[in-house]
C-alpha cells in the first residue's frame, strides 16, 4: 500500500497518494532525446502542455535545457550533454519563461513546474508562476539552490544523480544500485531539511538512467518499494529511457525513441504498483490509463 502525503506547493496543496499523479513533459529544447526541436518555439510548447493537460496530466513539467542520451553505448545515463554542453542561465531563463508565463495566462489552475538545477531559473520561473521545482541534481550542482527552495516554499522534487552527466560514462560500477539510492535520497534529503525546506514541500526521484548503467536500473525498478521506507511521496521517470531501449533491442540495435511505447507502459505500471506517487511521461493519455488499472490493484491490497 502506498501512503498518502499533502505535497505543498506554493499556493496549493496536492493530494498524493489515493490515485497516481502524471506529470506530463514539455522540452523547450532543440536537442532533448525524445522530443528534441519540436517545442522549441513557445506558442508551440504552450499548444503541447495545453494537449497534455486536456488528456489529464495533473502537473505541467517545463524544461529549457537538454538530457538527451550522451552515454547510453556503454548504458551509463541519459543526459551526458547537460553539464558537457551546459546551457547559460540567460538562454534558459530565455526558453522556460514564456512557455511558464503564456501557459498561466491560458489555464490558471494548471500546476507548472521548472525543470531546471539553477538556483536563478527556478526563482524566475515561481515568479511567473511555476510551483514546483524538479532538480535532477538533488540541489547539489549549484550552491544556492537549497537556499532559494527554502525561501520560495514551492514544491521541490529531489532527484538521485550519480556524478556529473559528462562524467557517466567513466563511472564504475554500483554493486548494489538499491542500497546506494536509497542511502544517497536519504542523505541528499536530510540535507535539503537541514537547509530550510520543509519536508512536506519535498518529493523523492530515484533517477532512473541518470548516472546508471543499463543494467543497474532494473533492481531499481524491481525494489523500487523499497524507497517508501524513506518517508517521503515518490516520483519516477522512466518514459522512453534508453534502458528500456536496449532491452527491446533487435539485430543488436536499441529500440528507437519511438518504439518503447509498450516498454515504457509495462515499467510505469510496475513502479505503481511499487508506491510511485507521480510518474513524468510523455505520453500522458497512455500513462494514464495504465496507471488508473494499476490503481485499482494497489487499492485493493496489491
Amino acid at each position: 500500500m502506498r501512503a498518502i502525503f499533502q505535497w505543498k506547493t506554493g499556493s496549493r496543496v496536492l493530494e498524493l497518494g489515493r490515485r497516481t499523479l502524471i506529470m506530463g513533459i514539455v522540452n523547450v529544447t532543440p536537442d532533448s532525446f525524445s522530443d528534441g526541436g519540436q517545442h522549441i518555439d513557445a506558442a508551440k510548447a504552450v499548444a503541447h502542455a495545453e494537449r497534455l493537460l486536456d488528456e489529464g496530466a495533473t502537473i505541467i513539467d517545463v524544461g529549457g535545457e537538454s538530457t538527451r542520451p550522451g552515454a547510453t553505448t556503454a548504458g551509463a545515463g541519459e543526459a551526458a550533454s547537460a553539464a558537457a554542453n551546459p546551457v547559460s542561465e540567460e538562454e534558459e531563463r530565455r526558453r522556460v519563461l514564456p512557455v511558464i508565463r503564456d501557459l498561466k495566462k491560458r489555464r490558471p489552475q494548471a500546476v507548472i513546474s521548472v525543470d531546471t538545477y539553477k538556483a536563478g531559473v527556478a526563482r524566475a520561473a515561481v515568479e511567473e508562476g511555476a510551483e514546483i521545482v524538479n532538480d535532477i541534481s538533488g540541489f547539489r550542482w549549484d550552491p544556492n539552490m537549497a537556499k532559494a527552495l527554502a525561501e520560495l516554499k514551492v514544491g521541490a522534487i529531489l532527484m538521485h544523480t550519480r556524478g556529473r552527466p559528462n562524467e557517466w560514462h567513466t563511472l564504475p560500477p554500483i554493486g548494489d544500485p538499491v542500497l546506494l539510492v536509497k542511502r544517497e535520497l536519504r542523505q541528499f534529503a536530510e540535507a535539503a531539511t537541514l537547509a530550510g525546506i520543509k519536508r512536506d514541500h519535498l518529493v523523492l526521484d530515484p533517477g532512473f538512467g541518470f548516472g546508471k548503467r543499463f543494467e543497474e536500473n532494473y533492481p531499481l525498478l524491481a525494489h523500487f518499494g523499497e524507497l517508501q521506507q524513506l518517508g517521503f511521496p515518490l516520483l519516477a521517470g522512466v518514459s522512453r529511457k534508453s534502458f528500456l531501449g536496449r532491452m527491446l533491442a533487435q539485430d543488436g540495435k536499441d529500440a528507437p525513441v519511438e518504439e518503447r511505447t509498450q516498454g515504457t507502459l509495462a515499467a510505469e505500471v510496475i513502479l505503481v504498483l511499487k508506491g510511485a506517487h507521480i510518474l513524468r511521461a510523455h505520453d500522458v493519455r497512455l500513462a494514464i490509463e495504465a496507471s488508473r488499472v494499476a490503481d485499482a490493484v494497489v487499492a485493493n491490497g496489491g
